[in-house]
């Protein structure tokens, strides 16, 4: 019998060479197609029409304009923060709600963007909830970027909107991550049975404030979507802390909508795929 050759440990190291060279390539050209399909400055428009149980009938057809995660700089430059400012106008919404992370490294940033956000228009107003970035550079200076520029800020505090002898009751908590969210004083003066519309950055803490059978609609931000998706793959390859079970889109948790905004702007890596920046209409309807 004739005696096969044997593997070297040359060969065998050649193998995994190749190898390495193989999956780097495939990673170059993965990377490639990326960038050059990047939609980070794609804007894009969903609409969802939402069945709110308790919603007065002066309510019905009432539109909430969402956005959030602007990251001003170095990444998300100011001209895409005006096109998201018009194309909302454009929708002419009845109420504008900001989900937090305004900045991203440079929190003098705030001073450039709050007045591009003071563009929007609402019937009912624009109002503003913090995130974690917002947290982590100085939430003082964010919140008085946004004052300066006339937008309220809603921290552990809410306030009804009326319409006709209907009443809806907007809440922001604190950042879930890093701050300290108290859902009591923000629902202390809701209005018994009014619908309440909660504004948190983090979209996984739906699991602990659906519990409240007040909270009707809970709208967040934070995850960006992940910013590339692989559909194939399971969806985005990294998403944030409190930001994995529900990373974009719209959810119902217990009775509870929850609607999570990919948003405006990105970090980290200034590329999205499969995960174009997001303005969201919703629409509440009675149910």
């Amino acid at each position: 019998m004739t005696e096969q050759p044997r593997e070297t440990p040359m060969s065998r190291r050649r193998f995994l060479a190749a190898g390495t060279l193989a999956l780097g390539g495939a990673v170059a050209a993965a990377a490639y197609h990326i960038n050059t399909h990047n939609e980070s400055e794609q804007l894009v428009i969903e609409k969802v029409t939402l069945p709110i149980k308790g919603l007065a009938a002066a309510f019905d057809g009432f539109r909430i304009a969402l956005l959030g995660d602007f990251h001003l700089r170095p990444y998300t430059q100011p001209p895409l923060v005006r096109q998201a400012v018009e194309l909302t106008n454009a929708l002419q919404p009845d109420l504008v709600v900001l989900v937090g992370d305004y900045v991203w490294r440079d929190v003098d940033a705030i001073f450039e963007l709050a007045p591009i956000l003071a563009g929007l228009n609402a019937k009912h107003g624009v109002f503003a909830a913090m995130g974690n970035h917002d947290l982590w550079t100085n939430v003082a200076v964010v919140t008085q970027g946004l004052h300066e520029a006339g937008l309220p800020t809603l921290i552990n505090q809410g306030l009804p909107i009326t319409q006709g002898s209907g009443t809806l009751y907007l809440a922001g908590l604190d950042d879930g991550w890093s701050g300290k969210p108290d859902l009591e004083a923000a629902l202390d003066q809701s209005p018994r049975g009014a619908p309440v519309v909660l504004l948190l950055h983090e979209p996984d803490l739906a699991d602990t404030y659906a519990r409240d059978p007040r909270i009707a609609l809970q709208v967040s931000g934070h995850t960006h979507g992940g910013q590339v998706r692989f559909p194939r793959l399971g969806g985005a390859l990294v998403l944030p802390y409190l930001g994995r079970k529900y990373d974009m889109g719209l959810y119902k948790v217990r009775d509870m909508w929850l609607y999570t905004n990919r948003g405006i702007g990105v970090t980290n890596e200034p590329v999205r795929y499969n995960c174009p920046p997001e303005i969201t209409e919703i629409t509440l309807v009675g149910e």
